[in-house]
């Protein structure tokens, strides 16, 4: 499943960062995080996809603290 998310990034080097990390997360097929557009985009298992987006949000908050995802 593929899906997209707006997210609050502060800069394109965090969300570089921030790509990278959710790449590691088993289950993450592929992954884009765009500081121009503010959006990120995830390809991930459809089974687990709630279960790897809230991991993937963790993850960005390891990067940036101040960053928000939205989900919905």
């Amino acid at each position: 499943m593929k899906k997209r998310f707006k997210c609050e990034v502060d800069c394109a080097n965090c969300a570089a960062k921030m790509e990278d990390a959710i790449k590691k997360i088993d289950g993450v097929n592929d992954a884009t995080v765009s500081f121009m557009t503010q959006k990120m985009t995830v390809d991930a298992d459809d089974d687990r996809f709630d279960e790897i987006m809230q991991k993937a949000v963790k993850a960005c908050k390891r990067v940036e603290p101040d960053c928000e995802v939205y989900l919905k």
